[in-house]
């Protein structure tokens, strides 16, 4: 039962993001044939217009674009609010039919591997939480219940610490929110170190359309109002926005 730690990995997005986007944009506003605009479009590099479009909040063309994330060592507490963003697509390990009798892993909130004696208490729970598991499912086998119908019974033991693994597809609009939403300080904070890896990589893919990406206090007020975090310069700085 090791410690689970946080892997995001792009699979894959749309090809060329912000040609896609301007042709798509384009398209509203031309009279010409999709051919003669896909060449055009290719032909000249798009950064100014994307750029325009993004300041303008022109957003509709920017869902033509997609990405695929890959995560593992993320909690079921941190995937049960990811699936709270609904326009995107999930598949996420499931409970049900992978067995867990060899060990699941799990994630520690910082707060307790802080405590020396709190991180000990806690991974004695893990413990306690895979021997119950373990037992369950042995008790089920031997009564003839076995298989995912063990599982899916044997799992209501197990914590929302438990490690999962889930691929997401989120078109950049939706992305773009989820990153206002999630790097923001008052998220939590597990959600929010996945946030900020897969906008590190999105910015990497798609460098124009995620240029100003980030919390929402970063071109603007920040839109907590009361319950802001008070920390509006220090965000700004660590998003290398002035």
């Amino acid at each position: 039962m090791p410690e689970a730690k946080l892997k995001v990995i792009l699979l894959k997005h749309t090809p060329q993001p912000e040609e896609t986007v301007a042709m798509a944009a384009k398209l509203c506003y031309s009279p010409a044939e999709i051919s003669t605009l896909k060449g055009k479009t290719a032909a000249k590099d798009q950064r100014a217009f994307v750029e325009r479009l993004m300041k303008m909040g022109h957003m509709s063309p920017v869902e033509h674009v997609t990405f695929t994330f890959a995560v593992e060592g993320i909690s079921r507490a941190c995937s049960h609010q990811l699936v709270r963003h609904r326009i995107a697509s999930y598949s996420q390990q499931s409970q049900r039919y992978v067995n867990e009798s060899s060990g699941f892993d799990y994630v520690i909130p910082e707060s307790i591997k802080t405590d020396k004696e709190l991180t000990e208490y806690f991974r004695n729970f893990m413990a306690d939480c895979q021997k119950a598991y373990d037992h369950i499912v042995e008790q089920l086998n031997s009564s003839g219940i076995e298989g995912e119908a063990a599982n899916q019974d044997a799992r209501f033991v197990l914590p929302n610490a438990a490690e999962t693994k889930i691929i997401i597809t989120m078109n950049a609009r939706e992305l773009i929110h989820f990153f206002r939403q999630r790097c923001c300080n008052r998220a939590q904070w597990e959600i929010r170190y996945m946030a900020e890896e897969m906008l590190r990589l999105a910015k990497e893919a798609a460098p124009v359309i995620f240029a100003k990406s980030g919390p929402g206090c970063l071109f603007a007020p920040c839109p907590e109002g009361e319950y802001s975090c008070g920390k509006i310069k220090s965000v700004r700085k660590k998003y290398g926005v002035s």
